[in-house]
C-alpha cells in the first residue's frame, strides 16, 4: 500500500495526520489578519520603530505568524485577565531556528506585574536557559522565558 493510500485511510478513519498535510502551529497569517485578531481580543502591539516591516529589527511584525500562535496569545489574555502588549513578532533580529520568531512560533510581550505573577504562579518553573532567562512551561507545552524587559514565548 502506498503512503498516500495509507494517509487517505487514516484520514477517513478520523485519525489526525501530522506532517506536511497538517502544520501543528496553524497557518501563516498576513499582518492585517493577525493584527485584526489580536486587537479584537484587546491585545496591544508596540514597536520601538513605530512600524510593522518584517525586515527591520526595530519594527514589530506579525506577518507570517502562525494562527495557532495568535490563538494561544488570545487564550493567555483571556485566562490571565491581564493586559498584554506584543513587542516582538516575526521581524528580523531574533535568534533563528525551526520554531522561532521568524517561523511564526514565538512572540515577545511586555513585562507587567499582572502577567509576571500569572506566568510565575500558574506554570511550572523548568530552570534557566543558557542566557540565564528563567523559563516556565504551561500544561500546553508553551514555554515562557523571562528576558530582561519582556517575556519570550514559544507557542508549541
Amino acid at each position: 500500500m502506498q503512503l498516500s493510500s495509507i494517509l487517505v485511510v487514516l484520514a477517513a478513519a478520523g485519525a489526525a495526520v501530522a506532517g506536511p498535510l497538517a502544520q501543528r502551529g496553524g497557518t501563516p497569517l498576513t499582518q492585517a489578519q493577525a493584527e485584526s485578531r489580536v486587537r479584537a481580543a484587546g491585545i496591544l502591539i508596540s514597536s520601538s520603530g513605530g512600524c510593522t516591516d518584517r525586515t527591520r529589527p526595530t519594527c514589530t511584525s506579525l506577518q507570517g505568524v502562525l494562527s495557532g500562535t495568535i490563538d494561544d496569545i488570545i487564550t493567555l489574555k483571556k485566562s490571565s485577565g491581564c493586559s498584554i502588549t506584543i513587542t516582538g513578532g516575526t521581524e528580523t533580529g531574533h535568534a533563528s531556528g525551526a520554531k522561532s520568531h521568524s517561523t511564526g512560533y514565538k512572540l515577545d510581550i511586555s513585562l507587567n506585574s499582572c502577567i509576571n505573577s500569572y506566568i510565575q504562579n500558574s506554570f511550572t518553573y523548568i530552570g534557566q536557559r543558557s542566557d540565564g532567562a528563567a523559563q516556565y512551561r504551561a500544561a500546553s507545552g508553551n514555554v515562557y522565558a523571562k528576558e530582561g524587559n519582556h517575556w519570550d514565548i514559544l507557542f508549541i
